[in-house]
């Protein structure tokens, strides 16, 4: 009969094992879930012009994100990217500033989300009228294909405002 017994012990490991990675997951599926609705909820309220409620919403979203530590790095970088565009958009160029800084110079994303990063960071830049520091982003961004058209574009409007058109026949 003892023998029986430990005959059942794996299976019983097994089975709790089994268990608690199945609990596990739905714990993770239900934090996923909750930050989609969470997502679309604030997407909702930007095309309902109630920019006020979505950053609220945003902000809490990556709080959430901060402290669970239990999101992926691809979405936090969106969730991020996007509330610094709203607090661009709202006029509060500073807090966007330091948003798209950071996640430019965040080890943890990848090289092509570091580059979007730089891009809204001259796109701040250009709207505060630091239109040197735009133009040095832009200058880094011209050697990417997915970024060199809009970077050429923006570098022509720069050289148009500072009225320097040696530079423009250059890069223009």
């Amino acid at each position: 009969m003892i023998e029986l017994l430990f005959l059942l012990l794996p299976i019983a490991a097994a089975y709790g094992w089994y268990m608690g990675r199945r609990s596990a997951k739905k714990d993770q599926d239900d934090i996923s879930n909750k930050l989609s609705r969470d997502y679309v909820t604030g997407v909702n309220f930007l095309l309902s012009n109630q920019t006020d409620k979505a950053v609220d919403l945003f902000l809490d979203m990556l709080q959430k994100q901060e402290i669970e530590n239990e999101i992926e790095s691809h979405s936090q970088f969106e969730a991020e990217l996007t509330l610094g565009n709203l607090f661009r958009s709202r006029g509060e160029v500073d807090r966007a500033l330091r948003i798209h800084q950071a996640l430019d110079l965040s080890p943890n994303y990848t090289f092509e989300q570091k580059l979007l990063a730089k891009q809204q960071l001259a796109r701040d830049f250009m709207v505060v009228g630091f239109f040197d520091r735009a133009e040095n982003l832009y200058i880094l961004l011209v050697d990417e294909p997915e970024f060199a058209e809009n970077a050429l574009q923006q570098l022509l409007v720069i050289y148009q405002k500072t009225k320097e058109w040696k530079k423009s026949s250059q890069y223009c």
